[in-house]
């Protein structure tokens, strides 16, 4: 796992980002993630299902010191919404979960989106990106 793992919601997202952003331990990945089903036990999200492990391991395996904040963007129907708050902010712009996005100095720095985030290389590409120039 990353050396530091938050997790937040739509409520509560601004104040954990700025947490985040704070703690400085290495660069900051925000995971944009389908909230998890209850009713089946994981995220009603597939393609978050596959990408999770993958980002998940890749940090771990690193052995660099990252962050990352996970935001949950909500139960299925929250998320189809075409006014969901973070297809709106500009800051995202997201079109679908799971997103990756490697985020430095309040802005995107890099990103890989639904059809990528599984692929470890891609992944991996990102993390070299984001520690490279530290």
């Amino acid at each position: 796992m990353p050396s530091a793992m938050l997790d937040a919601d739509l409520d509560n997202f601004e104040s954990v980002l700025s947490t985040a952003e704070a703690q400085g331990s290495g660069p900051l990945f925000l995971l944009f993630l389908a909230n998890r089903d209850p009713a089946i036990g994981h995220s009603w999200c597939p393609d978050c299902v596959r990408a999770e492990p993958v980002i998940y391991k890749t940090l771990e395996n690193s052995n660099k010191q990252t962050t990352l904040l996970r935001a949950y963007v909500g139960d299925r129907p929250t998320w189809r919404n075409p006014a969901h708050p973070w297809r709106l902010d500009k800051r995202f712009g997201l079109k679908g979960v799971p997103t990756l996005i490697l985020w430095r100095n309040g802005i995107v720095a890099g990103r890989l989106e639904d059809y990528e985030a599984h692929l470890e290389d891609r992944v991996r590409k990102l993390l070299e990106m984001a520690t490279s120039d530290m």
